[in-house]
C-alpha cells in the first residue's frame, strides 16, 4: 500500500518532536515533584506533631522549598520550551501558509481568497503556549498518584481509579456533546467573516444605494446563527464543566471522610488521611482542566485540519532548472480553459502562434473568454485541455517568481497594494528609480506623480486612496510596464482612460512595438487597434477569427454588411 503523502504541517510537528518529547520528560518529573506537598503533609502529621521536633519541621519544611522551587524551575523551563516550538512552527511553516494561502486564492479566481489559514496558524500556536495543552503532558503520568494512593490504602487507589474513569467517561461526553456544534459554529463563522469582508470593500455601493439595512439583516442571520450553535456548545461544555467540579470537590471531601474511617479502624495514620486527599485532588486536577479548556482544543484540531488540509492540496511545486530569458514566442495548442468554480469551459479549442515583438488585440462580446484567455496566457489558470508554451516550454514549467519578472499584466480590476507609489510601480522589488521614471513616463502619469505631495513616494492604500480610477488604471499600466517585461497582456486598458490616458496608452503600444515586446490586447474600443498587428475574434468561448488586422476587420465589415443586406430583406419580406 502507497504511503499517504505528509504535508508540511506533519513534517513541521515532526522537526519539533524531540522538543515535545523533552516536555514530557520533564513532565514526568513534574509530576513527581507534585508529590512532595503530600508527603511533606504525611510527614508533619506523622512524625512532627507526634515527636514534637522543631529541627525536624525546619529540615522538611527546607527539603519541600527546595523541591518546589524545583519544580517551579522545571514549570518554566517546560512553559519556555513551548514557546520555542511554538516559534519555529511558524517560522517552518509562516511562509509555506502564506503561498499556500495566496495558490488557494489564485486557483479558485479568487472565491476563497481569505487569511483564514494565517489565522489558523495565529490559533495553533497560541495554544501550543496555553497551559491547557500542558493537562494533556500531565494526564499520561496520573499512574504515578494512583499507585501511591494504592500504597497508601487500596480503598484509597480503588477511590481514585473510579473518580478518574467517571471524570474521562465526561471528558469523552463532553466531545461528543459539543465538537459538531463547535465545528459548525466555526463554519458558519468563517462565512460571516467572509459575507462581512465583501460588503466592507463595497462600502461606497453599498452607501450610495441604501443596501444596508439589507445586508445587516444578512449578516445578523448568519452571526445569530453562529450565536445559537456556540451557544449550545457552551451550554452543554459548561454543564459538564460544572458537573465536574462539583464531583471534583465532592470526591475530595469524602476521601477525607474515607480517611477519617480507616484513621478510626486504625489502619492508617492522619497523615495519610490528609495525604490521600491532597493526592486525590492533585491526580484528576489534568481531567478537570482539559474538560476546562476543551472548547479551546477542539478549535486547535479544527484549525490543525484545516491547514493540514489545505498544505496537501496545494503542495510544494517541484524544483526545476531555470529556463532561459523568454523571448515572447507565444503558442496556443487546442486550448481549453474552465474558469475555477465553473462547470463549463470560458475557452474551448483556441489554436494559434504568436512570433516574439508581435502585437494581438483579442476582440468579442462579453462573455466571450477573452479575460479568461488572459489569465491562461500568463499561466494564472491552469489548461483543462491544451497547452499554452512561451519559447516552446509550458507557460506553467516557468516558476512564478522568475517568470514574473518578465511579464507584464494589467487586470480589469485594478488593484494597488499598500505603500508608496515608487514601491507599487517596482513591484515591491528593489526600486530603482530611472526605471520607475521610465515606467511611469510611458505610462503619462508622471507629471501626475510629481504632482502629488510626496511624489513618488507618496502612501497609497490598497484601494488607491484620493486617486481617480484612470489614474490608478495608468499606475498599474506603468506597473505592467515595469523592467522591460517581454510578454505584456493588457486586459480593457483604455477602460478608464481620458483623451490624455488614451494619447499615453498609445504612445505606450508604439514602444513596446518598438522594443519587440510580445503584446496582448483585449479592448473594445476600435482606437488602440491601431498599433495591433493581428486580431483574435472570440466568440462563445471560440476562435472565430484570427489573422492580420486590416484582413481580419475587412472580414468582419463584410460579415455586418451581410447581416445587414439579410436584415433588409427579413423587413421587406415581412
Amino acid at each position: 500500500m502507497p504511503a499517504l503523502p505528509q504535508s508540511s504541517l506533519k513534517a513541521a510537528l515532526a522537526a519539533c518532536k524531540h522538543s515535545f518529547v523533552a516536555v514530557g520528560f520533564f513532565s514526568l518529573f513534574i509530576n513527581f515533584l507534585m508529590l512532595v506537598p503530600a508527603f511533606y503533609m504525611l510527614q508533619v502529621y506523622d512524625r512532627v506533631i507526634a515527636s514534637g521536633s522543631e529541627s525536624t519541621l525546619l529540615m522538611l519544611t527546607l527539603i519541600l522549598t527546595l523541591l518546589l522551587v524545583t519544580l517551579g524551575g522545571l514549570e518554566w523551563v517546560r512553559s519556555r520550551i513551548m514557546v520555542r516550538v511554538s516559534t519555529r512552527l511558524d517560522t517552518l511553516l509562516g511562509s509555506r501558509v502564506f503561498d499556500a494561502s495566496f495558490k488557494q486564492a489564485l486557483f479558485s479566481g479568487g472565491m476563497n481568497a481569505s487569511s483564514q489559514p494565517l489565522n489558523d496558524m495565529s490559533g495553533l500556536r497560541a495554544f501550543l503556549t496555553g497551559n491547557g495543552l500542558f493537562a494533556f503532558f500531565d494526564a499520561p503520568w496520573m499512574p504515578i498518584y494512583m499507585g501511591v494512593m494504592f500504597i497508601f490504602h487500596p480503598w484509597f487507589g480503588w477511590l481514585g481509579v473510579l473518580s478518574a474513569l467517571l471524570l474521562i467517561a465526561l471528558a469523552y461526553a463532553n466531545e461528543r456533546l459539543t465538537n459538531q456544534a463547535l465545528q459548525q459554529a466555526s463554519q458558519e463563522h468563517l462565512a460571516a467573516t467572509a459575507f462581512t469582508q465583501k460588503s466592507l470593500r463595497n462600502a461606497e455601493v453599498v452607501a450610495s444605494m441604501g443596501m444596508l439595512p439589507q445586508l445587516r439583516q444578512r449578516w445578523q442571520s448568519k452571526n445569530n446563527k453562529v450565536l445559537r450553535l456556540q451557544s449550545i456548545a457552551s451550554d452543554r461544555a459548561g454543564t459538564i464543566a460544572a458537573a465536574a467540579k462539583t464531583f471534583r470537590l465532592l470526591i475530595q471531601s469524602l476521601v477525607l471522610g474515607l480517611g477519617a474511617y480507616l484513621v478510626l479502624e486504625q489502619e492508617i495514620s492522619p497523615g495519610l488521611m490528609i495525604a490521600g486527599s491532597i493526592l486525590l485532588g492533585r491526580a484528576l486536577a489534568p481531567i478537570d482542566l482539559m474538560i476546562g479548556v476543551w472548547k479551546g482544543f477542539s478549535m486547535a484540531r479544527t484549525q490543525y485540519v484545516r491547514l493540514n488540509e489545505l498544505l496537501l492540496e496545494v503542495a510544494v511545486p517541484p524544483k526545476r532548472m531555470p529556463l532561459p530569458t523568454p523571448q515572447g514566442n507565444v503558442a496556443v495548442q487546442a486550448l481549453t480553459v474552465t474558469p475555477p468554480g465553473a462547470e463549463l469551459p470560458a475557452v474551448r479549442g483556441l489554436n494559434f502562434d504568436v512570433a516574439a515583438g508581435e502585437s494581438v488585440g483579442i476582440i468579442g462580446p462579453s462573455g466571450a473568454g477573452k479575460s479568461t484567455l488572459a489569465r491562461a496566457l500568463l499561466g494564472i489558470w491552469p489548461a483543462q485541455q491544451g497547452k499554452v508554451r512561451l519559447d516552446g516550454a509550458d507557460v506553467f514549467s516557468w516558476h512564478n517568481d522568475e517568470l514574473g519578472a518578465h511579464v507584464g499584466y494589467l487586470p480589469q480590476d485594478i488593484e494597488l497594494f499598500e505603500g508608496t507609489i515608487g514601491e507599487n510601480i517596482a513591484r515591491f522589488g528593489p526600486i530603482e528609480p530611472h526605471a520607475v521614471v521610465q515606467a511611469a513616463r510611458l505610462a503619462g502619469v508622471h507629471e501626475l506623480i510629481l504632482r502629488l505631495p510626496s511624489g513618488y513616494d507618496s502612501v497609497i492604500g490598497a484601494s488607491g486612496g484620493a486617486l481617480s480610477g484612470g489614474q490608478r488604471q495608468r499606475i498599474g499600466l506603468a506597473r505592467a510596464l515595469y523592467g522591460n517585461p517581454k510578454l505584456v497582456v493588457l486586459d480593457e486598458p483604455n477602460s478608464n482612460l481620458d483623451d490624455q490616458g488614451e494619447r499615453a496608452l498609445n504612445q505606450a503600444l508604439q514602444h513596446l512595438k518598438a522594443c519587440g515586446t510580445t503584446l496582448f490586447v483585449i479592448t473594445h474600443r476600435p482606437s488602440v487597434l491601431a498599433h495591433i498587428d493581428k486580431l483574435l475574434v472570440l466568440r462563445e468561448g471560440m476562435q472565430a477569427l484570427y489573422g492580420p488586422r486590416d484582413a481580419v476587420l475587412a472580414e468582419l465589415q463584410a460579415a455586418q454588411q451581410q447581416a445587414a443586406a439579410q436584415s433588409r430583406t427579413t423587413e421587406r419580406v415581412q
